[in-house]
């Protein structure tokens, strides 16, 4: 019996949208609560190719609620979309699982999704969601906005040129100091609940069943029971993206170069230009006291911070919240 055989005596997609699901080329952003379980539906549903981008390494607290990861992987500091990717493999061998260990920015965006046919958001801040959106309608590439915390889930199919984008409903990413994961906590009920909705929204687009897509932004507390739904159904007059072509966030105008992860006492730094790992890891090797080193980072001690490096150059400084404080120590621990 076939693989997908139950898969396929689902009326709507039967061996035909069996079949556009497997053509279809999946970009994921993020690897997290939402991210493993959106990867591992994929996989399953027997999507022709799965590209993972994620800048973060498995700890500890994700246990809870990333369903790829287990303690070993915490032990071995493994980057997430690495980790997620040696599981997924063991499912699914049809399946061409590829890992970016890389922060996705304006740098790395259209490159990640010149093949693809679908972008899930998988993220957890408002930049990366306006980044994919400006590139989704760019190119024309169907995306599925989704999110949780606390209690609360989220989802937004938006098809470019057909339906509102996320501009069209939120006029600017929203300010600084919202909820989030580290500072109101989450449970997994609502993580379920948005990898359901993102779920059914792409296995509608890959299999050909756009037409029973719901165009709104759909809102649910599980907690409280509360539901709100804002019509998505049309773009809106005016919005920069849709109907001026205006890509800041892809153009690289709204990047933040540096930001502080919000409840992690963590600051992220990303290095203008080519970065020489090799010299930079022989600087850290002869200053600072290696913790981990594995074929993707390493970490290192140094003046009171935990410094992670990776090979792009990309570093998070822990320990601090002070963006110049972090700065100055990556300077002059990295260069």
């Amino acid at each position: 019996m076939s693989r997908y055989s139950r898969q396929e005596l689902f009326t709507p997609i039967g061996p035909e949208g069996q079949q556009r699901i497997r053509d279809s080329r999946v970009l994921l952003v993020g690897c997290g609560a939402l991210g493993t379980h959106l990867a591992e539906f994929c996989v399953r549903a027997g999507v022709g190719e799965l590209t993972i981008v994620d800048r973060d390494i498995v700890e500890q607290s994700n246990l809870q609620r990333q369903s790829l990861f287990n303690e070993q992987d915490v032990r071995d500091a493994l980057p997430k979309a690495e980790a997620a990717r040696r599981k997924l493999e063991r499912v699914n061998s049809d399946v061409a699982v590829r890992a970016e260990v890389a922060d996705f920015s304006h740098r790395n965006a259209e490159r990640l999704a010149e093949r693809a046919t679908l972008i899930l958001d998988a993220t957890d801040n408002f930049e990366a969601r306006f980044l994919i959106n400006d590139l989704a309608v760019k190119h024309g590439i169907p995306w599925v906005y989704a999110g949780c915390v606390s209690s609360r889930a989220t989802c937004m199919p938006v098809i470019p040129g057909r339906t509102a984008c996320l501009h069209c409903l939120l006029e600017d990413q929203p300010a600084t100091g919202g909820d989030t994961c580290d500072t109101t906590g989450i449970i997994m009920p609502a993580v379920l609940q948005a990898v359901a909705w993102a779920s059914v929204v792409a296995l509608k687009i890959m299999s050909g069943n756009e037409p029973a897509l719901f165009y709104k932004m759909l809102t649910v507390d599980l907690w409280t029971g509360e539901r709100t739904g804002l019509d998505a159904s049309k773009p809106r007059v005016g919005c920069p993206t849709c109907t001026k072509h205006e890509y800041p966030w892809l153009e690289g105008r709204r990047a933040t170069k540096h930001v502080a992860l919000c409840g992690r006492d963590s600051v992220q730094i990303t290095p203008e230009g080519e970065f020489d790992y090799t010299a930079a890891r022989e600087r850290i090797r002869k200053a600072a006291k290696l913790s981990t080193e594995n074929d993707f980072l390493l970490r290192a001690e140094f003046e009171g911070v935990t410094i992670t490096l990776y090979r792009d150059g990309r570093s998070l400084v822990h320990g601090t919240d002070n963006a110049e404080r972090a700065k100055a120590l990556y300077t002059r621990l990295v260069g």
